[in-house]
């Protein structure tokens, strides 16, 4: 349902576009070449001053020191080691962005305002002065020429500033920043090359790209190698304290991670799978919970679902009955 009193989305929505209950675009175009998403439905929080980078590094699991070289993942944990929120970050003239789930943001800026103290640090919703895209296409260093050859690096574009993910399957994919004010001549400009797509179709590319999130349903339910961020490189194990630390280095050190995410299908069946539901093995027992679900083209399910690794090891984990069939993550795990 469009949201008449929202600009961008009563701009997307003049260009076909109808949203669901969590303000996600959806296009009726087609799931195959280029294409163009909507990622409103994600928010960024904008951390600026003189001690953001001090500030942020006793916050989170990565080196912020590091995003110099470009976009990272970061967790934001509780003191007891569970995830808060996992971020994509990046920085852009001094200024530090961290990309989650819109939903999360109020609650995350008041925390992170919270331990602000005397610093020279602020803290923002950004959600509403810059709008991410998503690009997906087999061929998209062809269009977009600026485009970085290696993931998670930064370039700028006539359009904005272009990050480079990692690839799903075959397909290529980036992450564009716009100004609100640039963003229709933007989102106009570059419909002419590809073609505005749901928003769920992003997501089933995030899923496939083994690239987990946390929603509220999912706060403080994992540890973050609990869903693979040591594999994406979103924990730095020999910077300094931050909130956590002691429970996700000693999870590491001990080697005793016991529970994994990993990448499933589902079939079509007569409930749909949502984040946090709780995954049981053959004795019915729980196995885990599921991380990100988005739809597949066969009219299933594309998840990550973390899991006890003796439980998927048997093969037999389930979801309300129905078997969860794995497939190979595009990452090794440590």
């Amino acid at each position: 349902m469009s949201n008449s009193t929202n600009p961008w989305q009563s701009f997307l929505a003049a260009q076909g576009a109808q949203f669901d209950a969590q303000g996600a675009a959806i296009f009726a175009a087609s799931t195959v070449g280029a294409q163009l998403f909507d990622l409103s439905s994600s928010g960024l929080i904008a951390i600026s001053g003189a001690d953001s980078e001090t500030f942020l590094q006793g916050q989170v699991t990565n080196d912020i020191k590091l995003l110099a070289q470009g976009a990272q993942f970061n967790g934001y944990c509780s003191p007891k080691g569970r995830l808060l929120a996992l971020f994509y970050s990046f920085s852009l003239n001094d200024v530090i962005y961290l990309q989650c789930p819109r939903a999360l943001i109020a609650d995350l800026v008041k925390r992170l305002r919270m331990y602000v103290l005397r610093s020279k640090v602020l803290v923002e919703d950004a959600s509403d002065r810059l709008l991410t895209f998503g690009l997906a296409s087999d061929t998209l260093a062809t269009s977009m020429p600026q485009l970085p050859t290696a993931a998670h690096q930064l370039a700028h574009d006539t359009h904005g500033t272009l990050i480079r993910l990692t690839d799903a399957g075959k397909q290529q994919r980036a992450l564009l920043v716009v100004s609100h004010e640039q963003a229709q001549a933007s989102w106009l400009s570059l419909s002419a090359i590809f073609a505005p797509a749901s928003t769920t179709q992003w997501e089933a590319l995030e899923v496939q790209a083994g690239i987990p999130q946390v929603y509220a349903a999912t706060k403080e339910q994992f540890v973050p190698q609990m869903i693979n961020l040591d594999a994406l490189n979103g924990i730095n194990f020999k910077k300094g304290c931050y909130t956590g630390q002691e429970i996700v280095a000693r999870t590491h050190y001990l080697g005793k991670v016991k529970r994994r995410t990993m990448l499933a299908q589902l079939s079509a069946g007569e409930h749909t799978p949502q984040a946090g539901d709780v995954l049981h093995d053959a004795q019915q027992q729980e196995a885990g919970l599921l991380v990100r679900v988005a739809p597949a083209t066969n009219n299933g399910w594309w998840v990550l679902a973390e899991c006890r690794l003796e439980a998927q090891a048997a093969g037999a984990i389930n979801w309300q009955g129905q078997p969860l069939a794995f497939q190979d993550l595009p990452y090794a795990l440590p």
